[in-house]
């Protein structure tokens, strides 16, 4: 491929910042983050930034992307991946690890490399197990080039249910009733890991949710009413991930909340409610991406459990140390108590996502809430904070 056009930074002084949106990946919700990818390309504003879209494919090739937000979209209920955008099947990009060099290099076998300019600040849309989980972040750290969102310590939190609800627990936010399935567990005694489960559930009661520790839009979950059902929610959980962790289900409504950082620190969105989705056992991934079910933003709330679990939104984003975003998703039970269920650090971001909508209905749109990530990406430097 030639790289004459390749995009260049233009070297001037007063150059416009230069981000670089990095998205795909390696784990399952790759598809979702090239739709995220595409509507941030499509929103942000490219009179005030140099824009350079990096792909990173389902093997872990680094590559120059297409500019083409367009393309970037659920198609027949099939999602985009990165190999239909690169540029080219062999090329790859590199980011230095100096701190002092922030230059990104594009090369192909047999070509001399290209020096594609610097990157003032990287916008990962990466959802999942490296990229979201601290992985990524820790290169960046290395790299010593500015980021969106969480860091490293907030973004492995964020990731792993365990030791999400750990920390939440030790901040004194309540957490629903859950057990954990290590690997080690199962590879030792699978009769004895699975009886933990089956004493969870006679404790707690049927359904229970079984679940991958460590992914999202909720792949591998699956709802088990009854100890039939167990076995194959189990290999289900640990075909995305071999710890697994198993919650009871909770009774009462699905309440999120999204969680900002502005100047003055985090503020709290509009919460939102997902209500009973009637074509699907509970609020998966075909109900998020491919049929749209839809949330209601406002939540029908009063104001006290309006600013009772945005006052928890704000805790839990400052618990797990989070930075730029987070959406914070909360059960309302029965007795009126809100139990938090996890946070995601890079939440689905698309103009139609519930964290956008939530922010849209609180006042801040969508390319102003791209926008107000990156500055404060900027305004952050990189390192132990």
């Amino acid at each position: 491929m030639s790289t004459e056009n390749l995009p260049q930074s233009p070297g001037q002084p007063s150059r416009k910042p230069r981000v670089a949106v990095v998205f795909g990946g390696r784990s399952s919700e790759h598809g979702i983050s090239v739709v995220t990818a595409g509507a941030v390309l499509r929103a942000i504003d490219r009179t005030k930034y140099d824009v350079l879209p990096i792909g990173i494919t389902q093997d872990g090739r680094w590559a120059l992307t297409a500019d083409e937000p367009d393309r970037m979209a659920i198609v027949d209920r099939k999602a985009p991946n990165v190999d239909q955008l690169a540029e080219s099947n062999e090329g790859g990009v590199v980011l230095s690890v100096d701190p002092a060099n922030r230059e990104v290099v594009y090369s192909e076998p047999g070509s001399v490399p290209k020096a594609l300019g610097e990157v003032d600040v990287v916008f990962p849309v990466l959802h999942g197990p490296y990229g979201e989980d601290g992985t990524l972040q820790g290169l960046l750290e290395l790299s010593g080039v500015p980021y969106v969102g969480a860091g490293v310590l907030a973004s492995a939190v964020g990731q792993d249910k365990e030791y999400m609800k750990r920390v939440f627990t030790s901040f004194g936010l309540k957490v629903g009733p859950y057990v954990v399935i290590r690997p080690r567990e199962w590879e030792r005694d699978e009769s004895a890991a699975r009886k933990k489960i089956v004493d969870f559930a006679g404790e707690h009661g049927w359904p229970l949710f079984v679940k991958p520790a460590r992914a999202g839009s909720s792949f591998g979950i699956t709802k088990v009413d009854e100890l039939g059902g167990l076995d194959e929610a189990i290999a289900e959980a640990q075909r995305h991930d071999p710890k697994i962790i198993v919650e009871a289900a909770l009774r009462g409504r699905e309440i999120e909340c999204g969680v900002l950082e502005f100047e003055d620190g985090p503020r709290a969105s509009v919460p939102a409610e997902i209500p009973p989705v009637q074509a699907h056992a509970f609020y998966d991934f075909e109900a998020k991406y491919i049929d749209s079910a839809d949330g209601i933003v406002p939540a029908p709330l009063t104001e006290e459990q309006t600013a009772e679990v945005r006052r928890l939104a704000v805790e839990a984003f400052d618990a797990a140390s989070c930075e730029g975003l987070v959406r914070a998703d909360f059960f309302l039970t029965e007795d009126g108590e809100f139990v938090i269920n996890e946070i995601n650090t890079m939440p689905g971001f698309t103009p139609i996502s519930m964290y956008p909508r939530m922010w849209q209905e609180t006042g801040v749109g969508y390319p102003e809430l791209v926008d107000r990530l990156v500055q404060a990406a900027l305004r952050r430097s990189t390192g132990l904070r």
